[in-house]
C-alpha cells in the first residue's frame, strides 16, 4: 500500500473520498459517450456527407462534451471546497490553524503516487468498503497536533488555577470588609444610643432658636417692607402734585406771553416798524416788475 504520511482512520478518509471521486467520474464519462452515441443515432443515417454537414455535426458535439466536461470540473472544484469546510471546522474546533500548498497540487511524483495507490490497493470489495462512510473526528494522538494540544489545555488549566486563586483572595477580602462593616455599624448604634437622649436635646433647642431668629427676620423684613410702602405711596403724591404745579405754570407762562405780545403790538415802535416793513416790501415788488420787464426788452 502506498504510504502518505497518514495514520489508518485518515487512510480510509482517503479511500472513501476517492471512491466517492470515481462514481462521480464514471457517472460524467457515461454521460459523454451517450452524447456519441445520440449523434451516431440520430444524425449518421446516410451514407454520404458533406463538409459542411461533418462541421455542424462536430460543432454540436463539441457544445454538448464541453459543456458536460466543464459541468465536472465545476463541481470537482465545488466539492473539494465543501471537503476543506469540513476539515477547517474540525481544526477550529480545537483552536488550529490549517494551511494548504497549492504548488504541491502539480507535483507529478505525487499524483503518481496517488494514481498507483488507487490501481493497486483502491478495490471495491476491500473490507474498507464495509466500513461506515460517515465523517468521524478521530482523536489526536500523533506527536505535533497533541503536544499543541497538551499545551495549549495545560496553558488553560494554570489560567484556571490563577483565576481560582484570584477568586478566594477576593472573596477572603469581601468577608473581611463585610466583618468590618458589621462592627463599625454595631459600634455606631452603640453610640446612638448613649448619646441620643443629649443630642435630641441639643437639636431641639439649636430648632427653637433658628425658628425665633426666622421669625424675628421675617417681622423685621415686614416692617421694612411697609415702611418702603408708605415712602413710595408719598414719592407718588409727590410726583403728581409736582405735575400739576408744573402745568399751571406752564399755562400762566403762555397766558403771560399772549398778553406780552398783545400789549407790544399797541405800542407805537411796532406800528412804526410795521409801516416801515410794509413800505420795503412795495418797494421790493417793484424793483422785482422792473427788473422782469429789463430782462424781457433784452
Amino acid at each position: 500500500m502506498a504510504d502518505f504520511g497518514f495514520n489508518e482512520h485518515h487512510q480510509n478518509e482517503v479511500i472513501n473520498y476517492m471512491r466517492f471521486a470515481r462514481s462521480k467520474r464514471a457517472l460524467r464519462l457515461k454521460t459523454i459517450d451517450s452524447c456519441f452515441q445520440d449523434l451516431k443515432d440520430s444524425r449518421l443515417i446516410e451514407e454520404t456527407y458533406t463538409v459542411d454537414e461533418v462541421s455542424d455535426m462536430l460543432d454540436g458535439l463539441q457544445v454538448l462534451v464541453r459543456g458536460e466536461v466543464e459541468m465536472e470540473l465545476i463541481n470537482t472544484a465545488h466539492t473539494n471546497v465543501l471537503l476543506l469546510r469540513q476539515l477547517f471546522s474540525q481544526a477550529e474546533k480545537f483552536y488550529l490553524r490549517l494551511q494548504t500548498d497549492i504548488s504541491e497540487l502539480e507535483n507529478r511524483e505525487l499524483l503518481e503516487q496517488v494514481a498507483e495507490f488507487e490501481k493497486t490497493d483502491f478495490k471495491p470489495n476491500s473490507k474498507v468498503h464495509q466500513e461506515s462512510s460517515k465523517p468521524k473526528l478521530a482523536p489526536l494522538n500523533e506527536g505535533g497536533v497533541s503536544e499543541l494540544l497538551q499545551k495549549e489545555i495545560s496553558r488553560l488549566q494554570e489560567d484556571n488555577d490563577r483565576l481560582k486563586a484570584r477568586l478566594r483572595t477576593l472573596e477572603s477580602q469581601a468577608m473581611s470588609a463585610l466583618d468590618d462593616k458589621s462592627k463599625a455599624e454595631r459600634a455606631l448604634k452603640s453610640l446612638q444610643k448613649s448619646q441620643g437622649d443629649h443630642q435630641f436635646a441639643m437639636c431641639a433647642q439649636e430648632i427653637t432658636n433658628l425658628e425665633g431668629t426666622v421669625a424675628a427676620m421675617q417681622a423685621d423684613f415686614e416692617k421694612t417692607l411697609n415702611a418702603n410702602v408708605a415712602s413710595q405711596n408719598d414719592l407718588q403724591d409727590s410726583l403728581v402734585s409736582a405735575k400739576h404745579d408744573l402745568l399751571r405754570v406752564q399755562e400762566q407762562l403762555s397766558l403771560a406771553e399772549k398778553e406780552l405780545e398783545k400789549k407790544f403790538q399797541q405800542t407805537a415802535a411796532y406800528r412804526n416798524m410795521k409801516e416801515i416793513l410794509t413800505k420795503k416790501n412795495e418797494h421790493i415788488k417793484d424793483l422785482r416788475k422792473r427788473l422782469q420787464r429789463y430782462e424781457s426788452d433784452e
